[in-house]
């Protein structure tokens, strides 16, 4: 049974930083691309940042590049997600998801965790 997990969200000033985790159990993490995504309320799920299965390509929404920076330790079945000089409107529930398209779209996932929630207060 697959499971995907994500900690690390909060509650931060605008400006602050966060750092979700993601682990994976139930398959072989180094055979899948990753993803997070996020969903605010009363918007479509959306792609914020995906890594191929080596670690080598990422892919990033536009509106956040120089922001947030995607990792992956495939030694602990974990992935990362950095993020920096936070706003308010990145307020959200973040998902992991595994076994995501190389173009981080919202659509074919193979696999996704419960969320997290990131508050940003202004």
């Amino acid at each position: 049974q697959v499971q995907v997990a994500e900690s690390g969200g909060g509650l931060v000033q605008a400006g602050g930083s966060l750092r979700l985790s993601c682990t994976a159990s139930g398959l072989t993490f180094d055979y899948y691309n990753m993803g997070w995504f996020r969903q605010a309320p009363g918007k479509e799920r959306e792609g914020v940042s995906c890594i191929d299965w080596r670690g080598l390509t990422t892919y990033y929404a536009d509106a956040l590049k120089g922001r947030f920076t995607i990792s992956r330790d495939n030694a602990k079945n974990t992935l990362y997600l950095q993020m920096n000089s936070l706003k308010p409107e990145d307020t959200a529930m973040y998902y992991c998801a595994a076994s995501v398209p190389r173009s981080c779209v919202n659509r074919g996932v193979g696999y996704w965790g419960q969320g997290t929630q990131v508050t940003v207060s202004s």
